[in-house]
């Protein structure tokens, strides 16, 4: 049986960074080449802690409307009397975390408690996500781009400040993406399926190439995790794999890592068979998120005879972030990836 490297998608419900960065690495060492700060405290409920972002701001007010996904959270509009394109996002904190994260991760790595070729791993929300989430429908072709360039200011600051030989960013392409182009419906996206492929395949790469060319670059597709349920369940890889295609053949720089989910009761061959589809490019690697807390190894290994049919070298993962998992059952999900990493 291989050994399998690990890759860990972002929120795993421990008490720090620090605590973090220190299980991961005792027990999984060089096999988790890249370590996320976690994700803890408030950041654990994944959209959650975005919310005073708009809800402090001066400039918004809430509408009232009510979005409700295991948590309550609403939606805002700019207040009566301001123009739209007056708009700005002056201090999302993504920079400010990741900043303090990395000084961290680099303190622990030069105690030697951090293997010297493991990376810091920052993920952010595809913009999608928080715009849909947070602003009125109708002020979205407006406020998101302001929402956007402010999330990019932020990159370029991190970047400024953590080195990128040391530097991973994941791009979160969370379930409004894939429920939107498994369900097919028109949207502001498109009319048809084709139509939204294309147009969402084209906004991700552009914010890929945003990411500076030695910082690694990983793209977690997504179908939601709130209350450990997708918000619609994958019929089969097929959308992952066609938008990881696109995303792969347009961009002019390398990714590193492309995430997909594997629910818990898919081990048949029709969910992974669009995987033969799949073309990456050089040193593209896939990682299969095969990892359930409620079935442990067997579970995983039923997952992965069939996923080792359709996919040559893969990581393994879990299929999104710890953040909905009992706190209790951390140590036993990371048992699970070190056992199939060889480290049990």
């Amino acid at each position: 049986m291989p050994a399998y490297d690990v890759h860990l998608v972002g929120s795993i419900p421990l008490a720090n960074a620090t605590e973090v960065f220190e299980t991961v690495a005792r027990m999984l060492g060089p096999k988790a080449p890249r370590i996320p700060d976690g994700e803890t405290g408030a950041r654990t409920e994944w959209m959650g802690w975005l919310e005073p972002l708009f809800s402090k701001h001066p400039q918004f007010e809430s509408t009232g409307e009510s979005m409700f996904r295991g948590y309550t959270s609403y939606r805002y509009r700019a207040r009566a009397g301001i123009p739209l394109e007056s708009v700005r996002f002056d201090n999302l904190r993504h920079a400010e975390i990741a900043i303090a994260s990395y000084r961290e991760f680099a303190r622990l790595k030069a105690a030697g408690k951090i293997p010297a070729g493991t990376r810091f791993l920052f993920p952010i929300a595809h913009p999608i996500t928080p715009i849909w989430r947070f602003i009125a429908d109708e002020q979205r072709d407006v406020l998101g781009p302001r929402y956007e360039e402010a999330l990019i200011a932020e990159i370029e600051t991190m970047c400024a400040a953590i080195p990128h030989e040391q530097f991973a960013i994941q791009w979160d392409c969370a379930s409004q993406i894939f429920r939107t182009l498994q369900v097919a419906e028109p949207t502001r996206y498109g009319n048809t399926k084709a139509e939204m492929l294309e147009n969402l395949s084209r906004w991700s790469i552009a914010l890929g190439e945003r990411v500076p060319p030695k910082v690694d670059l990983v793209y977690h597709l997504c179908y939601g995790s709130a209350q450990n349920r997708h918000s619609i369940e994958p019929v089969d890889m097929g959308d992952m794999v066609e938008m990881a295609n696109r995303i792969s053949a347009g961009l002019a720089r390398s990714v590193q890592v492309f995430h997909m989910p594997v629910p818990v009761d898919r081990s048949d061959d029709a969910y992974f068979e669009p995987l033969k589809r799949l073309k990456l490019k050089p040193p593209t690697r896939l990682s299969l998120g095969l990892v359930h807390f409620t079935d442990g190894v067997a579970g995983t290994r039923k997952r992965l005879a069939t996923a080792e049919k359709y996919a040559g070298d893969f990581l393994i993962a879990t299929e999104c972030g710890f953040g909905r998992y009992p706190a209790e059952a951390v140590p036993n999900v990371l048992a699970v990836h070190a056992e199939l990493a060889g480290r049990g």
